[in-house]
C-alpha cells in the first residue's frame, strides 16, 4: 500500500527535535505576526471607522484587518528563499543523516551541523530557491502524465475527475522537491543542478509508486490538518472577539492560521520523512534512465534549463554513468 513507515518517521523526527523546535519558532511566529498585525489593523480601521457611518466602520474595519494581513504575506514572500534555506533544507540533511544511520558528530549543535551540509552542496540561498523552483516545475510536468492518460479515456464526466486528480495531485508533489533536495545532499554532490536533475530521471521512472506514496501521506497530512482547524476554532474565536468591531469569519481565518503553523512545523517534515524513505527504496541500486532523460527534456523546459545550468558547471550531459547511493 505505501513504502514507508511512519513509526519510523516519528521516530526520526523525534531525533530532530531542535529542528521541530525551529521550525514551531518560525512558524508559529508567523502565525502569531498573521493574527497580531490583522487584529492592529482591523483595530485601526475601526477607530477610523467611527467618523463615518456603521457601513464605512465595517468597511474600515474589513479592509485594516486585509492590509494587516497582506503586510505579514509579503514579508513570509520576501523571507521564503531564508525559510528554505536555514530551516526546511537544514532539516533534510540531518534527516538524511538519520536515514542512512550516520552519527551527527559530537560537540556540535544539530542545526550548525546541518547548515554546514546545506552550504557545501548549496553555495547560498538563491541557488537553492532557485533549483527547487525548476525542481517543481518538472514534478509538474511528470504529474501531468496522469493527467494525459486520463483525458483519453471514455469515461463520462472524465474532465471533472482530472479536474479534481490535478488539483489532489498538486498538493501531493508539493512535499517532493524536497526529496529530491535530499538526493544532492546523501550523495555528497557538489553541484545542485546536475543532482536535480539526475534526481528528477529516477523520480521519473518511479513516479508511479512514488506518487502512490504521495497520496497517502497527504490524505493524512490534510486530514490530520482539517482536524487541527476544528480544534483551534475555540481559541480562534477568543483572539477574534478580542478585535475591536470584529466579525464571525475573522474566526475562520485565525483557525486556518494557526492549524497551518502546526501543519508547516509538524506534519510536514513529517511528510518528507516518509517520502524520503519511499524514494530512497525506489531508486536504490537503479541507473538513471537515458530514456526518462529524453522523456523530461521534451515535455519540461524547466528540466532543459537544469540540464543547461549543469553543461555551465561542467557537468556531463549524458547522465546514464551515474547511480545512486545503497
Amino acid at each position: 500500500m505505501w513504502d514507508f513507515s511512519i513509526g519510523r518517521s516519528f521516530s526520526l523526527l523525534l531525533q530532530t527535535l531542535p529542528f521541530i523546535l525551529l521550525r514551531i519558532a518560525v512558524y508559529f511566529g508567523a502565525a502569531l505576526a498573521y493574527i497580531l498585525v490583522t487584529a492592529l489593523g482591523a483595530g485601526l480601521g475601526w477607530g477610523i471607522g467611527a467618523l463615518g457611518t456603521d457601513g464605512f466602520r465595517a468597511g474600515a474595519t474589513f479592509g485594516g484587518g486585509a492590509i494587516g494581513f497582506g503586510a505579514v504575506a509579503l514579508v513570509m514572500y520576501w523571507l521564503r528563499e531564508y525559510i528554505l534555506y536555514m530551516v526546511k533544507a537544514g532539516h533534510v540533511a540531518v534527516l538524511v543523516e538519520l536515514i542512512d544511520d550516520r552519527p551527527l558528530p559530537e560537540g556540535r549543535g544539530q542545526i550548525a551541523h546541518a547548515q554546514t551540509i546545506v552550504r557545501a552542496r548549496f553555495a547560498e540561498a538563491s541557488v537553492l530557491f532557485a533549483v527547487d523552483q525548476l525542481i517543481k516545475g518538472v514534478l509538474r510536468a511528470i504529474t501531468g502524465l496522469i493527467r494525459g492518460v486520463f483525458t483519453v479515456l471514455p469515461i463520462p464526466g472524465v474532465r471533472q475527475l482530472v479536474t479534481i486528480l490535478r488539483a489532489f495531485l498538486r498538493i501531493a508533489v508539493g512535499f517532493i522537491d524536497e526529496v529530491i533536495l535530499a538526493y544532492a545532499i546523501r550523495t555528497g554532490a557538489t553541484d545542485p543542478w546536475a543532482s536535480a536533475r539526475t534526481a528528477l530521471v529516477l523520480y521519473g521512472q518511479n513516479y508511479r509508486p512514488m506518487l502512490r506514496n504521495a497520496a497517502w501521506i497527504t490524505v493524512f497530512v490534510y486530514g490530520m490538518a482539517a482536524v487541527l482547524f476544528f480544534v483551534m476554532l475555540a481559541p480562534a474565536a477568543v483572539l477574534a472577539n478580542a478585535v475591536p468591531g470584529t466579525w464571525s469569519a475573522l474566526g475562520v481565518v485565525f483557525a486556518i492560521i494557526l492549524a497551518w503553523a502546526v501543519k508547516a512545523a509538524v506534519l510536514e517534515p513529517l511528510a518528507v520523512t516518509c517520502l524520503m524513505q519511499a524514494y530512497f527504496r525506489a531508486i536504490d541500486g537503479q541507473n538513471p534512465d537515458p530514456e526518462w532523460e529524453a522523456r523530461l527534456e521534451q515535455m519540461s523546459g524547466k528540466f532543459r534549463e537544469l540540464k543547461d545550468k549543469a553543461l555551465a558547471r561542467g557537468a556531463p550531459s549524458d547522465i546514464r554513468g551515474a547511480r545512486t547511493q545503497a
